[in-house]
């Protein structure tokens, strides 16, 4: 059975970072894309990251970029979103997802399979 499971979540002050991991089971997680999420509530879920499986080159939401870095560790069959210089806004649930088609879709209804989630909370 196909499952994601994300890590790595938690309280932080605005500059601080994490990392977050999505470990995959039950299937190779190198042939697939795979996008990272987040939700606040009364708001759908924003990209942050993506990364195909046929290119190294992972997008980023322009919210992030500069400040998140997604990659890939097919050994482990993980993959990771470190977030440095956190702030306030991005507080929000992240969740890892791979989507129906090979690509990188914007739209978090192309993708079927989801983790759990992970809290992140970037306060004072």
């Amino acid at each position: 059975q196909e499952q994601l499971v994300e890590s790595g979540g938690g309280l932080v002050q605005p500059g601080g970072s994490l990392r977050l991991s999505c470990v995959a089971s039950g299937f190779t997680l190198d042939y697939y894309a795979i996008g990272w999420f987040r939700q606040v509530p009364g708001r759908e879920r924003e990209r942050v990251s993506c990364l195909r499986s046929s290119d190294g080159t992972p997008y980023y939401a322009d919210s992030v970029k500069g400040r998140f870095t997604m990659s890939r560790d097919n050994a482990k069959n993980t993959v990771y979103l470190q977030m440095d210089s956190l702030k306030p806004e991005d507080t929000a649930v992240y969740y890892c997802a791979t989507p129906v088609i090979n690509d990188c879709p914007a739209g978090w209804w192309m993708y079927d399979y989801w983790g759990q989630g992970t809290q992140v909370t970037v306060s004072s």
